[in-house]
């Protein structure tokens, strides 16, 4: 299809009588790409994906998947989308074989076709070996590719993959990403909700960054990272109160506001080394001795604290709500 596979035109969605989940949440993904959705724990981005999966209802706004409004035509989407969510749903009392078997056959495959089908996917995710294993003797890392094989039965071509490697160990998250790469490069898009910096950097072919319901950045992580110029200064305080006074006497050094996480304290610096000097030359006059100074290339990391001004992992009103 031309155009945009996934579509969300000014979501709203309220909790109780305050809580604004959704506030006005826009956005789309292209064919075979992967849009990640990022933000902190309660910002948005789970409801955004329960919207666009038809797991709630908007109060207001659009959400259109593969042609389908998700309002209007439910079950007809529900035909177009893969989901994974948080945590692994797979029925741990049976075996990875029979998981994939029962969902198989719950999307009407025929018996011999649900069960090729699985072998296929158990074969595609290195889980052949324990095919015949109850799912409750998985490792962790073994239950998500689990999850993301079912999400896969029945060939979806959108999958929603709502923070897919949370809790995993650094060897099993590195090892799904590979497996959500080779999915894009088969023409599966993809809609990506993390909350890890560095999975959206590698993952994302764009980013839209979410908080308190809404959209305040979106682009490349090239485009989002310029934001922040080309290069940061980085001082290391003695404490946080020392932080605090390092964001005043520092404000004005760089290309944007100085700020400061926990005893860290960054500086846009796009004039390079001369922004630097400033630094220095500010710290002196001070009378501040700073415990380490850097120059480096902006991350990810950097540019969520700059829209936000908190870090990636603080939690907001929407867990309460949910």
């Amino acid at each position: 299809m031309s155009g945009p596979v996934v579509v969300a035109e000014d979501l709203v969605k309220v909790f109780g009588r305050d809580v604004r989940a959704l506030d006005g949440v826009s956005l789309s993904v292209e064919p075979g790409t992967v849009l990640g959705l990022l933000g902190p724990n309660g910002a948005g981005k789970t409801t955004t994906v329960n919207v666009l999966t038809t797991l709630l209802r908007p109060d207001s706004g659009r959400a259109v998947v593969a042609g389908v409004d998700v309002v209007r035509d439910p079950a007809a989407a529900r035909r177009a989308i893969g989901l994974a969510g948080q945590y692994a749903a797979v029925d741990e009392m049976l075996t990875g074989f029979e998981n994939l078997v029962l969902v198989g056959r719950l999307n009407h495959l025929p018996t011999a076709d649900a069960r090729a089908r699985a072998r296929e996917l158990l074969d595609r995710f290195g889980l052949a070996d324990a095919a015949k294993r109850p799912a409750k003797t998985y490792s962790g890392g073994m239950r998500r590719r689990l999850d993301l094989a079912a999400a896969l039965v029945a060939r979806p071509p959108v999958l929603f993959l709502d923070e897919p490697t949370t809790g995993l160990d650094p060897r099993s998250r590195v090892d799904l990403w590979g497996v959500i790469e080779g999915l894009v490069r088969e023409g599966t898009t993809v809609l990506l909700t993390t909350q890890y910096l560095e999975e959206a950097d590698r993952l994302a072919d764009r980013i839209s960054v979410v908080d308190h319901g809404r959209v305040i950045a979106e682009g490349t992580a090239a485009e989002l990272k310029d934001r922040l110029g080309a290069t940061l200064v980085e001082v290391r305080a003695a404490d946080a109160a020392q932080a605090a006074e390092l964001v005043r006497v520092l404000d004005g050094a760089g290309d944007g506001a100085a700020t400061a996480e926990g005893d860290l304290v960054r500086v846009p610096a796009g004039a390079g080394t001369a922004v630097l000097a400033d630094v220095v030359r500010r710290l002196d006059a001070a009378g501040i001795t700073a415990r380490g100074l850097q120059l480096r290339e902006p991350s990810l990391d950097d540019v969520f604290l700059s829209l936000t001004g908190h870090a990636a992992e603080e939690t907001q009103p929407e867990e309460a709500a949910r």
